[in-house]
């Protein structure tokens, strides 16, 4: 039988939800948590999705690890707990195409892609969600790109190393975007506190 769960990656930790899943099949937790704990190690800091193949009456159990979603992976790339929100306003990185390459390369073999360069499009699609920017430039931008075929030598070169140099450039170009969104950002906040204080009056 088997027994779907979704694991934080090297550190899950006992709960109800898993005791109701396998306490009525007499597995031992600790065991289950330890194996899936070691198979789920390298997703450290993301949720994946995990599949326990038990044999009831042996009380044997194989674990299945699969990889975490798109989101999740580009999150742990950019070192960021959630998305935008309002990506048509607000973006929350830089990536380089390496970047999106090497995410779309661990990506892979689970994707509904044939290529390379579909699942490429695929993470693309996810950075314009997240609100995230590509080379500098807003992801949307990016896949229109991608569709004339601009990043087809890095992709077939499955280039997933950015340089030092052009990380610093990614990074000071987004050191600017972020200034001009905070300042949005007060401005906006600036307003609604002197918009609660009319209401007050």
């Amino acid at each position: 039988m088997q027994v779907k769960l979704l694991a934080e990656g090297g550190s899950m930790k006992p709960g109800p939800a898993l005791s109701q899943k396998l306490g009525p099949l007499g597995i031992n937790i600790n065991n289950v948590i330890q194996k899936v704990n070691e198979a789920t190690a390298e997703f450290k800091g993301l949720t994946v999705p995990v599949e326990l193949d038990i044999d009831a009456g042996t009380k044997e159990f194989s674990v299945t690890v699969f990889s975490p979603p798109v989101s999740g992976l580009l999150k742990k790339e950019i070192g960021i707990e959630k998305g935008s929100g309002e990506q048509k306003k607000y973006q929350v990185a830089n990536l380089s195409i390496e970047q999106i390459i090497s995410v779309s390369k661990a990506k892979l073999p689970t994707m509904l892609c044939n290529d390379l360069e579909s699942a490429v499009k695929t993470v693309v699609g996810s950075c314009v969600s997240l609100g995230v920017l590509i080379e500098g430039k807003p992801a949307v931008e990016v896949a229109q790109e991608l569709n004339e075929g601009k990043y087809s030598k890095e992709i077939k070169e499955e280039k997933t190393e950015t340089s030092a140099e052009k990380r610093s450039e990614l990074d000071e170009h987004f050191a600017k975007v972020k200034a001009v969104q905070d300042k949005l950002l007060k401005q906006e906040k600036a307003e609604k506190e002197a918009e609660a204080e009319k209401k007050k009056k």
